[in-house]
């Protein structure tokens, strides 16, 4: 028991820190315009077929540095899906800023099936996958049985944690932090004061749609597979993993994904696999019956 227990805290820190990796993009979003892109889980899926024709090119030209191979990756595709986040947030989100909070929801859900069905038509309703890149396993012998850690796994936890320390000095200790923090606070009077609040949604929407990019190399990584419906569960396990930490809050955003991953985990190694995807929007519900504002969100009050 305590070899699965640790097993499955393994994988679950894995997953979690790849749900925190997407939960960012949905939370950022949601604290500077107070929308939710549900269009975002298929920006990840997109990063993953991104990521695939990343190592095929890279992989044709006789690049076969583990090193190399993975920062040209993540370079191109985070690369090419930021442009994907700007154009939804110019297409989708900006003509319908100022109105009725309803519109921009359908509009985001209009681009999700955009996005779907345009990876569908160009790259086929097959599963896709690639190789394995990153050989080797770290064994550890617990009770009778033993703990296995392979190199990807690490790797994908290493870098998650990287990019979330990067993001996180980022937001607080540079001048485009300052003016998303700003623009989060009060977009009007930070419009007054001279900073452009239009540009600043753009990059939040660049920069969330770059933490999925990152998101979508360590899966493909980690699972070698994917299709063209791979945003939508995942996406929604991110949403879920925001809402738990706090919507709107970057720390409750990896919070939330590590905790859902762990949680996820061990619901599948100790009782059932088969109802893991029940299990994790199940939490779902409760968070938003008993604690809405998540974990380290703070509840909204009404100014009269």
């Amino acid at each position: 028991m305590d070899g699965i227990f640790l097993q499955q805290m393994i994988n679950g820190l894995t997953l979690g820190s790849v749900y925190g990796l997407i939960a960012i993009g949905y939370t950022m979003v949601y604290g500077i315009i107070g929308m939710i892109n549900f269009a975002h889980g298929d920006v990840y899926m997109i990063s993953a077929y991104l990521s695939a024709i990343g190592l095929a090119v890279l992989a044709f030209f006789g690049l076969e540095s583990f090193p190399l191979l993975i920062l040209g990756t993540l370079a191109f595709t985070i690369v090419v899906t930021g442009v994907y986040g700007w154009t939804i947030e110019r297409i989708a989100y900006r003509p319908l800023r100022n109105s009725t909070r309803l519109a921009p929801l359908i509009s985001a859900i209009g681009m999700s099936l955009i996005l779907q069905n345009y990876v569908q038509i160009s790259q086929g309703a097959r599963q896709q996958g690639v190789p394995t890149l990153l050989e080797g396993v770290i064994k550890f012998h617990v009770g009778d049985g033993f703990v296995q850690l392979t190199y990807t796994k690490l790797f994908i936890i290493l870098v998650s944690f990287v990019g979330m320390g990067v993001l996180t000095y980022v937001i607080q200790r540079t001048k485009l932090g300052r003016m998303c923090r700003a623009t989060q606070q009060d977009r009007k009077m930070a419009s007054i004061l001279g900073i452009n609040t239009d540009r600043v949604i753009s990059y939040v929407f660049v920069i969330g749609a770059s933490m999925a990019a990152l998101a979508g190399v360590l899966i493909t990584m980690n699972y070698g597979t994917f299709d063209f419906y791979a945003g939508f569960i995942i996406g929604i396990k991110a949403f879920t993993a925001a809402v738990l930490g706090g919507i709107g809050s970057l720390p409750g955003a990896m919070l939330g994904g590590l905790i859902l991953g762990v949680a996820e985990a061990q619901f599948s190694g100790l009782v059932n696999s088969d109802f893991k995807d029940v299990f994790s929007f199940s939490l779902l519900v409760l968070i938003l019956i008993f604690r809405p504002q998540g974990l380290m969100g703070r509840p909204h009050v009404a100014k009269v």
